[in-house]
């Protein structure tokens, strides 16, 4: 059992931003970063620079030298690197989604059951302060039973690079709704302590990222136009539980509307209201100790960085040798949900979860 985070050498798989931004976070935490992988001779060159590590074409050469791997490869390739760093033993933090399909996501899931190594899913909002504080009360029992759940990941205009591996569902699996809508999900579930899924209803809709004429302030990688664009710009669904308890989802890349981070949780002694983006954080209560009256409480807390965090927990777990079981099967059943709602979409009707 390794006893110190600082003693577990890591690589990364997939070079470009999201491997760099995964990459500093390691260095900050004194993580040994030993390595890094990517297909395109530029990444590695880029990042061996960077970084002054070793580089490498292929995966498992890198694997070779590794405890614990980092990947961030487009959602279509997170199949093939998961199961190989499994059959490595290696402990794998890997971004969401868990997989471009369902049953590539299966398949990632059954090969984390039989493996030795520990598995986290990189859903980082969990570790947002806002949404701790929101669990440690949902723990207590402060906000008594919790039925529903409203949860908004909306964007204005933010197609994240119209001709990028994002817009195209082959290798990406879908739009707006595997990329935004899986964090969104991810947690109103948690919130809940994942309950059993029964139908699951819902909208993809694709009407901004195919217009030639799309108007935007900024986009987090090149605008190449609308050619290729095959995939859902915003999601509208609605989730059934066990015991009655209910998701709303809504999740966008553009639309014609304010943009809107923020989550309610409803509960029968009070419910919570946060921003996810911004932190903002509220509690609402009703009383009839004195006259009939409603109270409205603001906490304030400081933002934090949630990947690090992130990442600070899946290293102590591993020097710690104490796993999260259940990383996996939770992120398995979001990528279920996210399925249903595109089968929904389709199929103009309700999916039963177990169809």
């Amino acid at each position: 059992m390794t006893t110190d985070r600082t003693d577990i050498r890591t690589g990364i798989v997939g070079l470009g931003n999201i491997g760099q931004y995964h990459a500093e976070r390691l260095v900050d935490l004194d993580v040994p970063l030993v390595g890094g992988m990517d297909v395109a001779t530029d990444a590695r060159t880029r990042f061996a620079r960077r970084y002054d590590v070793d580089v490498y074409e292929d995966h498992r050469d890198l694997y070779d030298t590794l405890d614990a791997v980092v990947i961030t490869t487009p959602n279509k390739y997170h199949e093939e690197y998961a199961i190989d760093a499994f059959e490595h033993d290696l402990h794998v933090l890997l971004e969401k989604p868990l997989a471009h399909s369902m049953e590539s996501a299966e398949r990632i899931a059954e090969a984390a059951r039989e493996a030795d190594g520990h598995c986290m899913v990189g859903f980082n909002n969990r570790f947002a302060n806002a949404v701790r504080i929101v669990k440690n009360r949902l723990d207590r029992g402060d906000l008594g039973e919790v039925s529903h759940v409203e949860a908004n990941y909306v964007r204005r205009r933010g197609i994240p690079g119209r001709g990028s591996w994002f817009t195209r569902r082959q290798i990406a699996g879908g739009g707006a709704l595997i990329d935004l809508g899986v964090h969104a999900i991810d947690l109103a579930m948690y919130l809940l302590d994942y309950p059993e899924v029964t139908e699951v209803s819902g909208i993809a809709r694709s009407e901004f990222g195919s217009r030639e004429e799309y108007a935007y302030l900024d986009m987090w990688a090149d605008d190449a136009g609308p050619a290729g664009f095959d995939v859902d710009d915003s999601a509208s669904a609605f989730v059934r539980c066990a015991d009655d308890q209910s998701i709303s989802l809504e999740v966008a890349w553009a639309t014609n509307r304010p943009a809107n981070h923020e989550f309610v949780v409803r509960g029968t002694e009070s419910a919570a209201r946060f921003d996810l983006l911004e932190g903002d954080l509220s509690f609402y209560s009703a009383s009839k100790i004195g006259p009939d009256h409603l109270e409205d409480t603001s906490i304030e807390t400081r933002q934090n960085d949630t990947h690090t965090d992130e990442q600070r927990t899946f290293f102590d777990r591993i020097a710690a040798d104490d796993p999260d079981d259940d990383s996996v099967e939770q992120a398995l059943a979001v990528q279920r949900i996210v399925d249903a709602i595109y089968r929904s979409s389709e199929e103009g009707r309700t999916i039963p979860i177990d169809e």
